[in-house]
């Protein structure tokens, strides 16, 4: 009996090992120059630990005129969104696909946010990790889809 525990305890471990390596958080990104990402969702995968999409980049992909300017929904964490949307450039990657993280389901359902769609038009203010490996990987701060801005850092205020 209390060696099926140890196994069950050190498979527990194993699980738990791979599911904290995959929500790695904040801590490996960097959040000194914002991106700004416009495209339509190649691919959704709607599940935690959070939400991703892969986005296929607009062709001529540029800063929208209006970006700095525009509307954001408050949020429980203290973000400075308008500096962060004037601080915004293009990815110097040139990928022309990149996942986008999102934040978990529950915070995405907290702030009225139904699954999307794949082929849905979006546009995403994030970070890219700081040491890129592999895919073009940014975390989204501010998710703008069907007209709406979402501060994904926290829950709404």
């Amino acid at each position: 009996m209390q060696r099926r525990h140890l196994l069950i305890a050190a498979a527990g471990t194993g699980l738990f090992a791979r599911l904290a390596q995959a929500h790695h958080g904040w801590s490996n990104f960097d959040e000194t120059q914002p991106v700004y990402l416009e495209g339509r969702a190649a691919q959704v995968r709607w599940r935690n630990p959070h939400a991703e999409i892969l986005l296929e980049l607009e062709p001529q992909l540029a800063l929208p005129p209006d970006l700095a300017r525009r509307p954001l929904p408050p949020q429980a964490a203290p973000v400075d969104g308008p500096a962060l949307l004037a601080r915004a450039a293009l990815p110097q990657r040139p990928d022309r696909r990149w996942t986008v993280e999102l934040a978990p389901l529950t915070r995405l359902g907290a702030w009225g946010l139904g699954e999307i769609a794949p082929g849905a038009e979006l546009s995403v203010v994030g970070f890219v990790q700081k040491q890129p490996q592999g895919e073009a990987r940014l975390r989204a701060e501010y998710l703008f889809v069907g007209g709406k801005a979402y501060g994904l850092r926290s829950a709404p205020a």
